[in-house]
Parts: C-alpha cells; sequence; structure tokens
C-alpha cells in the first residue's frame, strides 16, 4: 500500500502540472476544450489525494509500523479515535492533509464557477494546481508520508501526550481548511487582476469561499485556545505564540475582507484595498503554515527544525512579488467608481475598522518576527513576550469593539441628525448605563481598558438587540407573526446582514470574556502537604488527599482538593501530573524508563457563568529518586545474571518484566503511603466561560451568514416590494 500510496502522489503531481499548462494554454489561445482540461486536472487530483489520505489513514488504524510515520506517531495502545487523527500530527501527513484539501476546495469552487467568470477561471485554475503542485513535491521529495522501514519496529513511539485532547485532534483540521480556503480568493483575484475583469464578479463567487476561511481559522484558532487552557497547565488560552499569531494574522486580514467587499459591491470603491486584502490573506496563510515547518521561531504548536524552510521562502517571496506587480499593473483599472461622501458614513467605519484590524496584523507580525529581525540587524537574538502585544492590542481591541456597535447602525453615505438619535440613543444609554455601573459597583476603576471594554461590549449588545428587535416589528407589522417567527423569518431572509450582526455580539462577548479574565484574574502559587489549604480570592483550597495510578502506558500522581467559600463548600476538584515511559533511549534504566519520558498535566477545573476555579498540580520525584536509582541496579544486575538460555526464554522475561511492574507500582504508591510537598498553581478567574459562549455565538453568526438563501427567496427578492422597503431592512445580496 506504500508503494501505491507513492505511485498516486507523483500522479499527483504530473496532473498538477498538467493542468497548469493546459489551463493557462486554454486561456490565453481561446481554446475552451484545454481550459475544461485543466478544471477536470483539478477533480482528478482530488480524487488521488482523497485515495492517497485514506491510506495513510489505514496504515494508522491498523497500526502498520512499516509506514515511518505511523511508527513515530502512533502506537498499538494509542485509542482509535486518536490513530484516526494522528495522520496530522505529523509533518508529512500534515502536508497530505494541507494538499487534500486543496484539492477538495479548488474541485468545488470550479465546479460551481463552471459557467461563470470564464475569463477568470483559467487562470485562477493554475494558480490553485500551483500551489498543490508545491504541496505535493514536498511530499514526494522532502516529506513523504509513505516512507517504509524494511525491519518496521513492533510497537511504535506513541502520539505526543499534549495531542490526547479532542480539542487539539480538530484543531489542525479546521486551521488547514482555513488557509486552504483562503487560496480560492487569492486564485480568483490573481485572474482577475490577469484578465483586467476587476469588478465585483470575482468577489460574488469567491464572498461564501472567504467567510468560510474566516470561519474555519477561527474555530481552529479558539479550539486551540481552550486546548491551552485545559491541557498545557499553565492557567491561561492565549500565550501570543509564534504559531497562534500565524493563525490569526489571516483571520484578522480575512475580516478586513469581507467587511471591505461590501463597500465595492454597494459603492465600486476600495479596488485595491479589496484586492490587496485578499491577496495578502492568501500570503499570510501561507506563511502560518512556513512557521509551523521550519522551525525558525519557538512553538510548542511547531514541528522544529526541517528542511522546508528554503521552498516555502520561495514561494512566499513569489507570491508577494506577483501580488504587488500585478496591482501596479492594474493600477489605473482599480481605481475606485466613486469617493468616500462623508467621514460620517458607513462606508468611512469601514475603512476605519479595515485600518484597525490591519494595524494589529502590522504589530502581531512585528512583535513575532522581531526576535529574526534584531538578530538579522544587530545579530543577537532578543526574546519578547505577552507584555510586548499587549500596550498596541488591547488600545485597537477597544476601538475595534466601538466601530463594530457603530457600523450596524450608521447609514450609508451620509449621516443626518435624525438619523444619529433614532440608531444611537438606547445603545449608547446602555453602554454608558453598564460602564458606570461597573465603575461603582467593582473595583474596575483600577483596570480601565477592562471598564472600558465592559461599556463597549454593552453598546455593541445593545445595537444588536435593537436591530433585531426592530427589525421583527417591522415583519410583524407586515405579516402579523408571532415575535419568534418573524424573528426567524427575517434573519433568514438577510442572513448575511443578521449573520453578521450576531457575530459582532459573539466577539463583545468574547472580549469582555478576555477582558475580565485577563486583568481580575488571582494566582497562587503554593507548596501543600495534605491537610494543608491556601486562599485564593475569597476561596479556601484543601489539600484533601494524594492518589497513584500506574500502568505500562502512563504513571498519574494527583491530589483530590476541596474547594470552600465563607465555610460552604463549593466543589471538589481533582489534578494529576502524568509520566510517559521514555522509548528509544538504550541509557535509561530498567525502571527510570518509567518516569524520563514526557509529561503532561490533568486541569482541575470548575466553570462557571462568572468564574472559573482552576488547578494543576507539579510533582517533584527527588523524593523518588534515590529508590529508582536503586531499582535500576537491581534490575539491570538481573538481567545481566541471566545465562544465554535463560534471556531467551519468554516465561523468564515476563516473569522479570512482572516483578518490575511490580516495583514501579510499589514506587508510586510511596506518594499515598509516605506523601511529600508538592507545588500547586491556583487561579480564580472571572468570566473565562463568556470567552467560549461567545465563540459559539461567533461560530453560530457565521454559519447564519454562510448559509446559502433558500431559491424561493432569491426568486422573491428580485420582486420589487414596496411593503417591506418602508418598514424591513433590505434584504443583503446572496
Amino acid at each position: 500500500m506504500a508503494l501505491l500510496g507513492r505511485a498516486l502522489l507523483i500522479l499527483g503531481l504530473l496532473v498538477c502540472v498538467y493542468g497548469v499548462v493546459a489551463s493557462l494554454y486554454g486561456a490565453r489561445a481561446r481554446r475552451r476544450e484545454y481550459v475544461d482540461s485543466g478544471r477536470r486536472a483539478v477533480y482528478a487530483l482530488a480524487g488521488l489525494m482523497t485515495f492517497a489520505f485514506a491510506i495513510l489513514e489505514v496504515a494508522f488504524l491498523r497500526s502498520d509500523f512499516s509506514f515511518n510515520v505511523v511508527a513515530s506517531h502512533s502506537s498499538t495502545t494509542t485509542p482509535a479515535f486518536y490513530k484516526a487523527t494522528a495522520a496530522w500530527s505529523s509533518q508529512e501527513g500534515s502536508l497530505l492533509l494541507w494538499v487534500f484539501l486543496l484539492s477538495v476546495w479548488s474541485s468545488l469552487i470550479l465546479f460551481l464557477t463552471r459557467k461563470r467568470v470564464r475569463e477568470i477561471a483559467p487562470y485562477a485554475t493554475a494558480v490553485l494546481l500551483g500551489f498543490a503542485a508545491f504541496f505535493v513535491s514536498l511530499t514526494v521529495f522532502f516529506a513523504n508520508p509513505f516512507s517504509t522501514s524494511a525491519n518496521p519496529p513492533t510497537e511504535g513511539a506513541g502520539l505526543d501526550p499534549l495531542l490526547l485532547h479532542p480539542s487539539m485532534m480538530f484543531h489542525p483540521p479546521m486551521l488547514y481548511s482555513g488557509y486552504t480556503l483562503l487560496t480560492v480568493p487569492f486564485a480568483f483575484a490573481i485572474g482577475a487582476l490577469v484578465t483586467g475583469r476587476l469588478g465585483s464578479e470575482w468577489i460574488s463567487v469567491t464572498r461564501r469561499f472567504a467567510l468560510a476561511a474566516w470561519l474555519f481559522l477561527g474555530i481552529g484558532i479558539l479550539l486551540g485556545a481552550r486546548w491551552s487552557y485545559t491541557e498545557l497547565g499553565w492557567g491561561g488560552y492565549w500565550a501570543w505564540d509564534a504559531v497562534e499569531n500565524a493563525a490569526l494574522m489571516p483571520w484578522l486580514a480575512a475580516t478586513a475582507f469581507i467587511h471591505s467587499v461590501m463597500i465595492q459591491e454597494r459603492r465600486g470603491m476600495l479596488k485595491v484595498w479589496n484586492v490587496s486584502l485578499i491577496l495578502g490573506s492568501g500570503t499570510l496563510a501561507v506563511l502560518g503554515t512556513f512557521l509551523v515547518r521550519s522551525g525558525i521561531l519557538d512553538s510548542i504548536h511547531a514541528f522544529g527544525a526541517s528542511t522546508l524552510g528554503i521552498p516555502f521562502v520561495l514561494l512566499i517571496a513569489t507570491m508577494i512579488a506577483g501580488s504587488v506587480g500585478l496591482v501596479v499593473w492594474r493600477r489605473e483599472r482599480l481605481r475606485s467608481d466613486a469617493q468616500l461622501d462623508s467621514l460620517l458614513s458607513r462606508e468611512a467605519v469601514f475603512l476605519f475598522q479595515n485600518l484597525v484590524l490591519v494595524a494589529m496584523v502590522f504589530v502581531i507580525f512585528w512583535v513575532t518576527f522581531f526576535p529574526l529581525i534584531s538578530e538579522a540587524v544587530t545579530g543577537t537574538k532578543v526574546s519578547v513576550g505577552p507584555p510586548a502585544f499587549r500596550p498596541f492590542i488591547v488600545p485597537l481591541a477597544l476601538i475595534l469593539v466601538l466601530l463594530s456597535g457603530i457600523g450596524p447602525i450608521i447609514a450609508w453615505r451620509r449621516v443626518t441628525a435624525a438619523n444619529l438619535r433614532r440608531n444611537f440613543t438606547f445603545p449608547v444609554a446602555v453602554g454608558l448605563a453598564v460602564l458606570v455601573a461597573v465603575l461603582v459597583l467593582t473595583n474596575a476603576g483600577s483596570r480601565p481598558f477592562a471598564a472600558l471594554m465592559f461599556g463597549l461590549g454593552a453598546f455593541v449588545a445593545a445595537t444588536v438587540v435593537q436591530e433585531l428587535w426592530r427589525g421583527t416589528a417591522a415583519r410583524r407589522a407586515i405579516t402579523h407573526d408571532a415575535p419568534p417567527l418573524a424573528l426567524v423569518r427575517l434573519v433568514r431572509r438577510n442572513r448575511r446582514r443578521y449573520g453578521g450582526y450576531i457575530v459582532h455580539l459573539g466577539l463583545a462577548v468574547l472580549l469582555v470574556g478576555v477582558a475580565a479574565s485577563s486583568s481580575f484574574q488571582h494566582s497562587h502559587d503554593v507548596t501543600m502537604r495534605p491537610g494543608q489549604s491556601a486562599r485564593v480570592d475569597g476561596y479556601v483550597i484543601r489539600y484533601v488527599r494524594p492518589f497513584a495510578r500506574a500502568s505500562d502506558a502512563k504513571i498519574s500522581l494527583g491530589a483530590v482538593l476541596d474547594v470552600s467559600k465563607n465555610g460552604r463548600h463549593v466543589t471538589t476538584l481533582t489534578t494529576s501530573r502524568g509520566f510517559y515511559p521514555a522509548t528509544g533511549d538504550p541509557r535509561v534504566g530498567p525502571i527510570s524508563v518509567a518516569f524520563n519520558g514526557q509529561s503532561d498535566s490533568d486541569v482541575g477545573l470548575r466553570a462557571g457563568v462568572t468564574r472559573d476555579i482552576w488547578t494543576v498540580i507539579n510533582v517533584n520525584l527527588q523524593p523518588l529518586q534515590s529508590k529508582i536509582d536503586e531499582g535500576d541496579r537491581l534490575f539491570e544486575k538481573l538481567m545481566t545474571s541471566l545465562t544465554p538460555a535463560q534471556a531467551n526464554q519468554p516465561t523468564v522475561i515476563q516473569s522479570i518484566q512482572a516483578e518490575r511492574a511490580t516495583a514501579i507500582i510499589g514506587l508510586t504508591s510511596q506518594f499515598v503511603k509516605h506523601p511529600w510537598p508538592v507545588d500547586f498553581l491556583l487561579i480564580v478567574s472571572p468570566l473565562v466561560t463568556w470567552i467560549w459562549l461567545g465563540a459559539i455565538i461567533i461560530v453560530f453568526g457565521g454559519l447564519i451568514a454562510l448559509w446559502p438563501v433558500p431559491a424561493l427567496a432569491r426568486r422573491r427578492s428580485t420582486s420589487p416590494a414596496p411593503a417591506l422597503s418602508a418598514g424591513v431592512p433590505a434584504r443583503e445580496p446572496a
């Protein structure tokens, strides 16, 4: 099967090359049959990559250790769910997943546009196949997932323990889906520039793909944050890690593009800006892929140093040079059809919002790459951390939330005093009331940025509620529907508009959660014995008892904690530290091997709407070290004392292994019988749950905006509706 997999990759590379040539020749010679053949090459590539990825998945599920990638990233003891998802935990498998997803999305867009944008599509096909050829060539020449070993091991190394988490298993496919989806509008933007067809047609056919990319990237980012919060054991959800930032940058750029294209569709403005945004988003998507694979920046998410850095740098340089060259070449045709009428208009708010988003991208890019920039300029690599981001990102985030509340209710073209009074009185009053209440009733005055975020979040929420209320009331006045039915039908007919409003609401909820949890968090590092307690933000956390579990796959040493407040029991938390066997190192002793592998944390968490109580244990194995060393010496002596005949008897080896397992269980039981002081990190954070709640709202709003408008509603929308136009907001384009 490995040989078939390699053959599929080579055949896929040949298909890519043929498709690029056929598409470009068909476009230049106006030979429709070659254009169609290039499109069918994309379909063929999707079939080949689907088959290849299925072969790799079967190898993981069967624990076929003749595949090197399976032997190094799975084992017979790995649960079936994690075997199926372990394929993309490797460099080789993730590259195959990337090109598989790219071929699927490329096939979908080319099928949907087979009778549209006929001048642009061949060039877009060539670009998409060019991307595919690049990634397939990486799997063929640099990181082949189907490389095999003539003498495969009987057991694999297993999956990294930190990846044994459901969020982390879905996190990479979501990010890769976002990255690959962004190549679709990138390719069509290149096609539009090459052909000079720079109206809104290329935007209309790719807008949903840009929105889907934004949605998948957002889900991936949030799953990564959840994994960090519940698995890594440091108490946070966002560390401004280089790879986290690499995913956030294209998401912010795509957010700007999704907003600014509305201005081009409605007014014919910002053509240069829009095409530059999507070209930049596509380039940032490839940059994010590069950061994970090159190892040039330290990250817990990266695969480490590899030979893929130079090919990616060449690709990114080609994308930047080609994009800039095409935009400069077509600058005359990219002139706007209209001018900005007023700074107090929806167009202006969208433009300011875009500038804020791009400024955030610039800040993140500069600080993330500053270690490399400083090393290139001064020869010294300067490390930076989260504090370097906050002075810039926090005020920009506040401005962004403010503009997300203003945008939906300010008029197009030019605002009037009547419009201001009608649309802003209620939201502003709610925002100010919440701000005053927070300052009076809490100690938020010591954290002015956080207090301001509460007020702005309330302003955005009031804006969304007001728009939904008015739209529902206007529809009820015409149709006499019940309020819930009127609301559902209103959103159904205006999915893009009201889905966007719901996204704004979710963003406000999420950022309020971020502001509260980061500004008012209480944490305490403490060392305790059983029976001792510590106080954090009014909660008394008592170390009740230790526990220990041992198996061939993992040793867990943990603690049970009782949490109370004002003398009343609140919850019981359980936290542990897991130690995995060291593999592949013959220098490690037979007892030490059980403790010297990788380790992970099992977080104790009580999540609530108002606050989270979070804890993790850090067990020092030093009190056991002398006994572990003694066990190593005894078992090494026992093994060396065996005669060759005894060493080849399975019953003798099994007996020694059983004695070794008993010794390890006895060692771990010392943690319970004679407990020593252990370190705990105790954290009480307010409104962390609001982050996940806001994320759910964002995803819900994004799905509403992405979901196609029913055909019947589209047909009805083409007919004039004077009664609706007077009361119900005009329906957005499908």
